[in-house]
Parts: C-alpha cells; structure tokens; sequence
C-alpha cells in the first residue's frame, strides 16, 4: 500500500502540470485576441479623405411654379366695310407692327367715286328746285292778305317749299353715305399692334364683314398660368411672375388678373400675367399660342441648406453623410428642397451643428472611416493622401 502511494505521487502532480499549463494558455488567448483587434483598428486605413461643413442659414426665395399657355393680351378683327368692290392693294403683311389709322389695305373707288359725282349732281339739283320753291313761297306770303292766291294755292306753294328742303336733306344724306363708301376703301388699323393673321388677297372682290387680318393689340401678350385652387390664396394682382419661354429666355411679368372661376374638370384657374412690351417684338422668343413654364415670386424665408456636392442620390433618395466623433460617418436621409445658387435647402433630418461630408460624399457608405480635412486644403494635397 505505500509502494502504491508513493508511485501515484508523481502522476498526481504530472496531471496537475498539465491542468495548470493549459488554463494558464486559456488565460492567455483571449488577451492575444483583444490585443490583436486593437493592433488592427490601430492599423486600419481610411477608406476616403473628405472635407465637411455645417449647415448654414439662409433666406431663399418662395416660388411657386405653373405652366400654361402665352395668348394676345386683346385680338382684334379688321373686316371689310365694302360690298361688291375689288381688292386693289394690301400695304402690310403677318408680323408688320402698325399704328392706329395707318392704311392696311386699298379697295377699287371707281364705282365709288362715280356714284359720289351723282350723288353731288342731286344734291345740286335739289338746292336749285329747293330755291325756286323758296322764293314762290315768299312771293306767295306776300299776296296772302290781297286775296290774289286761294287758301289751297298758298298751301300748295308751302308744301312745294317744304318738300324741297326735305329733298336737299335726302340729297345730302345719300352724299354723305357715298362719301363714307368712299372711305371705307381704305382699310386702317382701329389701334396700333402687330399684324397676327391676314386673308386679304389682291384682286378678290370681298363682302361687307369679311375679316381682312386679325392685330395683337398695342403688342401685348400675356402668360394664361394654370393654378390650382389651394395656391390661389398666395396669390394677387401685382405678384411678380418669370415667365420661361421654349428656348430657355426668361421675362419677368406682373398678374393682372386673376380669373373669377375655377374650371371643374381640372380644378385649377387661369392666372393673367402681363409681359412686358419687348416679349411681343418681332424677334422675341414669345409669341401668342406658345406654351410656357413659370414661377411666380412670393416672397422668402428662412431655411438650412448645404452645398450640392454634399447631396447623393440613391435607389431615388436624397442622402447626406454625417462625420461622427469615431471618424466614422452615417448615412441620413434627407428631403431637399429650394435650390439657391450651388446650395440646397434641406428639410429636416440635421441641425445646425452637424458635420457634412462635402467633397467625397459620393463614394461613400455608411460607416466608412474617413480622414477629415480643411476645405482650403490644395487638390494636390488631398490626392496625395
């Protein structure tokens, strides 16, 4: 029995070594472990080098867009005064800039002026037998009292007085009418504008009432903007108005008019804006009939907004990349909104003092570790890096 004790000594402390060596080695790998993961954040790279800026205020203006179509301020209709006469000359042509009175165009006055002559020979006529009935009549009064000339005789001289006054009156009135004929040969402009359209044709022998050519009143177009019934209130006469034409040129406009009703289909109301007198040239970029965007102006007011760098799209989502404490950024998205310039305003989802990655942000992902440099730091520089 104490043979086998004392051999059992040396295999108890073998055992225990070994329990010893290995607790001892479980003990030491979870500290090699840690040390390694804090070598390797110690040692690990940026993935970029960005700049960042804090929002800034600013005070952006409040606009608010329409479309609809570029029409004549006022059209107005030349037709002809003339029946049955020829058309012999037409003086302007689509596009002419005219002014009240000047000649549009000239009808044959032969048959007029004929009819003027005959007209002037009755008037002629009348007076000579108005003064022969004149004068029987006062020689009559005379002998009214020396019984001479019966009652009916004396009436009769009256009458023949009478009816050739009514005579000379007829004569002018039919005078008058030829003269107006003869005026209505020439065909003027009823106020100044510009020529829009024109049917008159040489040699055509045209009807009263006939349109000759339609005129853009003194030149003035106006912007029909198509507004919905909600923003209506934001609106009033004097608001001001950019209007674009299709070529990218810009006016400015005031409203002159806001339509009374609402059309009940679409549910919006015509806007009238003035354009100034230079949109309706000859070589303006507006011309009647021709759609249009706009924005109308109604005022400003404050906003937060961040450099256009600094906005990525992704899967049709706006996003911004916030710098943390840890060098490492989040990704947050945000809703734009005005745009002044190289700036947009942002709506919600960051505060005054946050850090936003500028240059870079594009090529980022949420969590990357990214070095942070001054904005005012050369290109060369931050390639280098």
């Amino acid at each position: 029995m104490k043979n086998l004790k004392t051999h059992l000594k040396p295999v108890a402390f073998a055992l225990l070594a070994v329990f010893v060596i290995g607790g001892a080695g479980l003990a030491l790998y979870p500290s090699s472990t840690q040390a390694a993961d804090d070598k390797k954040a110690e040692t690990a790279k940026p993935a970029l080098t960005v700049t960042t800026t804090k929002p800034s205020a600013a005070r952006l203006p409040i606009k608010l867009a329409a479309n609809g179509n570029v029409a004549a301020w006022q059209e107005a209709s030349v037709s002809s005064q003339s029946t049955g006469l020829r058309l012999a000359e037409v003086r302007v042509n689509v596009g002419d800039v005219v002014k009240a009175g000047d000649v549009l165009a000239v009808f044959s006055a032969e048959t007029v002026e004929a009819d003027l002559a005959q007209s002037k020979a009755a008037l002629m006529e009348a007076e000579a037998n108005a003064a022969d009935a004149v004068a029987n009549a006062a020689r009559a009064r005379t002998l009214q009292n020396s019984g001479a000339l019966s009652a009916q005789q004396l009436s009769q001289y009256a009458t023949a007085e009478q009816t050739a006054n009514a005579r000379i009156a007829s004569a002018k009135a039919a005078l008058a009418s030829q003269q107006l004929r003869l005026k209505y040969t020439k065909v003027v402009a009823p106020d100044s504008g510009i020529i829009s359209a024109r049917g008159a044709t040489v040699g055509a022998v045209i009807g009263s009432g006939t349109e000759l050519f339609r005129m853009i009143r003194q030149g003035r177009l106006e912007w029909r903007a198509e507004v919905v019934a909600a923003d209506l209130r934001n609106l009033k006469v004097g608001t001001g108005a950019v209007v674009k034409a299709a070529n990218g040129s810009e006016v400015t406009g005031k409203v002159r008019m806001i339509a009374p009703t609402v059309d009940m289909q679409t549910r919006s109301a015509l806007v009238y804006v003035d354009l100034p007198p230079a949109a309706a040239s000859k070589d303006a970029p507006f011309k009647a009939g021709m759609f249009a965007s706009g924005q109308f102006e109604l005022g400003t007011s404050d906003a937060m907004t961040v450099p256009q760098q600094a906005i990525v799209v992704r899967d049709g989502f706006s996003f911004v990349f916030r710098l943390n404490a840890n060098q490492h950024v989040s990704q947050i998205k945000v809703q734009p909104g005005r745009r002044l310039g190289d700036r947009i305003e942002v709506l919600g989802g960051l505060t005054a003092d946050t850090q936003v990655v500028v240059r870079g942000a594009g090529f980022l992902n949420d969590g990357d570790l990214v070095s942070n440099v001054a904005e005012t730091a050369p290109a060369a520089k931050l390639a280098a890096k």
